[in-house]
C-alpha cells in the first residue's frame, strides 16, 4: 500500500485518474457497504476517485465511453454492468485497465477466470492486481466477454435434480432431456468458421471466449485460451431419436465432446446464419431477433487486473 494521503496536501499525492462505477441493485446490494471502502483505497494508491452510479440499463457503458480519459475503470456491479462496462471502451476505442469487483447473482466472469468473488479481497485485486490482456467477442455492433448462444439451454446437465442423479447416473440426464424435447425445435443453420462451412438442424450453438460452455460443460483442458485471438464454436444437432440424444448427454456428461452429434471447433471468423430470425444471448442478455451474425475476437481488448 502507498502513504496515506491524510497528512500535508492530500491533493498533491492524488497524480492519477480513476473512475469507478457502481451498480447500486446488483446481487444483493452489498457493493453499498462498501463504498467508502472502493473510494478510500483508491485514494490510497494516488487516484483521483469519479463516482459514477448506475441507474437504468445502458448507464455503464455511457460513462465508460464519456467520461474518460482515466488511468483505471473499476466497476462494482454483476456480469452485466462489467459487460456494459466494456462496451463503453470498446465504443470510443480506449482500452484501459478495469478493476472489477463482482457484487452480481452469479458472476460466470469472475469464477471463469479466477478473480475473488469476495468484496475485501475483490477490492485489493481491482486496484493493484497485476493486469493481464483478454480477447472480446466483436458480435456485429455488440459484444460478449464470455458466450454468444442460440437456441435451447433448459435441458442442460445442471437442471437435473441431484438426487436422481445419485441415484440413476447417466441415465437420470437422458430421461430429463428426452422430456424436454417435444417442446424443442430444431433450427437449420449455415455456420462457418475460418470458412469451413457446417449446416444442420441444431439445438443449440455457442461461441465462446472461456473455459466452459454456456458457464456449465468444461472444455477440454488446454483446449481454451482466453487471449490468442480465437473463439470457441460448439453446436449440437437436433437429436432424433433417443439414442443421438443419449449420445449427446453421455458425450457432455463425461467431457469427451466425441458424440457425432457435437462439432467443437476454434476459430478467428465466424458467420452464423439461418432463414427465420434467430434470438441470441450474450452473456446472458438478448440480442434481438436477427437472420445472421457476423462473430470475431478483439485480442487481447480487454485489460483486467487480476
Amino acid at each position: 500500500m502507498s502513504n496515506s494521503i491524510s497528512h500535508g496536501d492530500p491533493c498533491a499525492l492524488l497524480t492519477k485518474r480513476a473512475l469507478l462505477i457502481i451498480n447500486p441493485v446488483s446481487g444483493r446490494r452489498f457493493v453499498n457497504r462498501s463504498v467508502a471502502k472502493i473510494v478510500r483505497r483508491l485514494m490510497d494508491e494516488g487516484y483521483l476517485v469519479t463516482t459514477a452510479i448506475t441507474g437504468a440499463h445502458g448507464d455503464a457503458t455511457a460513462f465508460a465511453r464519456e467520461l474518460g480519459p482515466f488511468d483505471l475503470i473499476v466497476c462494482a456491479g454483476g456480469d452485466g454492468t462489467l459487460h456494459e462496462t466494456v462496451g463503453g471502451l470498446l465504443e470510443s476505442g480506449n482500452s484501459v485497465p478495469v478493476g472489477y469487483i463482482p457484487c452480481g447473482s452469479t458472476n460466470d466472469f469472475a469464477v471463469t477466470h479466477g478473480l475473488p468473488v469476495l468484496i475485501p479481497e475483490a477490492i485489493e485485486r481491482a486496484v493493484i492486481g497485476s493486469v493481464r490482456n483478454f480477447d472480446v467477442g466483436r458480435f456485429g455492433s455488440s459484444h460478449f466477454l464470455n458466450t454468444a448462444a442460440f437456441g435451447a439451454f433448459s435441458w442442460m446437465a445442471y437442471t437435473t435434480d441431484q438426487t436422481r442423479k445419485n441415484m440413476l447416473g447417466l441415465t437420470a440426464y437422458v430421461l430429463d432431456a428426452a422430456k424436454e424435447l417435444p417442446r424443442l425445435k430444431p433450427r437449420f443453420m449455415h455456420v462457418e468458421v475460418d470458412g469451413e462451412v457446417y449446416e444442420d438442424d441444431y439445438l443449440v450453438g455457442a461461441v465462446c471466449n472461456c473455459t466452459s460452455v454456456l458457464g456449465i460443460v468444461e472444455l477440454p483442458e488446454g483446449y481454451a485460451d482466453t487471449c490468442d485471438g480465437m473463439l470457441e464454436v460448439f453446436l449440437i444437432r437436433f437429436p432424433r431419436n433417443l439414442a443421438e440424444l443419449e449420445s449427446i448427454v453421455r458425450s457432455l456428461v463425461f467431457g469427451s465432446f466425441s458424440s457425432p452429434m457435437i462439432t467443437l471447433k476454434k476459430g478467428r471468423s465466424i458467420t452464423v446464419s439461418c432463414d427465420e430470425p434467430c434470438i441470441w444471448s450474450l452473456d446472458g442478455e438478448s440480442s434481438g431477433e436477427i437472420t445472421k451474425a457476423e462473430i470475431s475476437a478483439v485480442p487481447g481488448f480487454l485489460q483486467m487486473k487480476i
